[in-house]
């Protein structure tokens, strides 16, 4: 019980390689450390559930494959079979949430997907991880895609359209930024101080980016994470080469796998528990408020329910329909 669950997803463009082959590293090193008796990935096994999905455009990655590594046109495969690029393809409903900002009461999470999304092109994939990501009570994931060095987080879409570069938080900006942060400060390419490497121009950023304020986009997936569910999922760009060669795959791998480890215990942050009854009974749905942060979480059926939140003192309050609610004081 109370274990919180975290996902990590690898080639949602299918010519951006480097995701699936870390996420294959990261499974044959959880399970060889877990083995050999490593006190840390032994405590993190214990206590987390993690899941990887290494490839989740198989077809696109078949069609860059073939033209193998390289420079590989820069764009074939990007898109599924149908070509669609699926991180344009969840619903918006950053949109929703901008429309519903300014207006008392109204829904800042949990926003439901409009009908009329399902009228247009839906992929296949889309689908799936759509009905995976409700199906699962996700605390915490990360994409990884390739092109650049640098971790971004949501908001993706821009709080005015027509703005193409415009710095749009979320409720949950602190947070965000210390996921990023988890992943960015330890990771030895995003911290080298050189501004000729790849990713440089990210370099006084500390290599971390809010998504709109590097370039906007619309029916993005962690944006539909953020608020369709209680997941907090942020992008990672693992290097300049989309498809690097296998040689390369190593290095990248000791790159990349203190940042992916500390990610993944950031899943802990924050705090955890159980919404019941006078009676002892789980409460499902119930609402995990926390006083000046819009952006509330729910219970899954068990009633356990994960907030990652920043340090600091935070008043919490749980409530339901039918049920007083509970007020508390917390101090991370």
């Amino acid at each position: 019980p109370v274990e919180p669950e975290v996902k990590l997803i690898g080639n949602i463009h299918g010519n951006e390689v480097a995701g699936r082959e870390m996420l294959i590293y990261l499974a044959q090193y959880l399970c060889s450390e877990y083995l050999l008796g490593n006190p840390r990935i032994q405590r993190l096994i214990n206590t987390t559930r993690i899941h990887l999905l290494p490839s989740m455009n198989p077809d696109g990655y078949e069609v860059a494959a073939a033209e193998g590594a390289g420079y590989n046109g820069w764009t074939s495969g990007r898109q599924n079979a149908q070509n669609l690029d699926l991180n344009r393809n969840f619903p918006d409903l950053t949109s929703e949430y901008y429309r519903l900002a300014g207006v008392r009461g109204a829904r800042s999470d949990h926003i439901p997907v409009p009908q009329h999304y399902w009228w247009g092109k839906v992929a296949p994939e889309t689908k799936a991880v759509m009905k995976w990501t409700r199906t699962i009570p996700f605390v915490l994931s990360a994409s990884l895609h390739g092109g650049d060095l640098v971790v971004s987080y949501p908001f993706d879409f821009s709080q005015h359209p027509q703005e193409e570069k415009m710095f749009s938080p979320t409720p949950d900006e602190k947070m965000f930024k210390l996921l990023a942060r988890a992943y960015a400060d330890v990771h030895p390419m995003m911290m080298d101080q050189s501004e000729h490497r790849c990713g440089g121009n990210f370099l006084r950023r500390g290599s971390v980016i809010n998504g709109a304020d590097w370039y906007s986009f619309t029916g993005g997936m962690s944006d539909f994470n953020y608020l369709h569910t209680n997941c907090f999922e942020i992008t990672v760009e693992l290097g300049c080469v989309k498809f690097p060669p296998k040689e390369a795959l190593y290095t990248l791998w000791q790159h990349n796998k203190e940042s992916l480890l500390n990610f993944v215990e950031m899943v802990h942050r924050g705090i955890k528990g159980v919404v019941m009854d006078k009676f002892g009974k789980p409460v499902k749905n119930a609402r995990v408020v926390v006083k000046g942060i819009r952006h509330d979480v729910t219970t899954a059926p068990d009633g356990d329910y994960w907030r990652l939140l920043p340090p600091g003192s935070h008043i919490v309050i749980a409530q339901a329909p039918g049920y007083s609610r509970v007020i508390k004081k917390v101090t991370i």
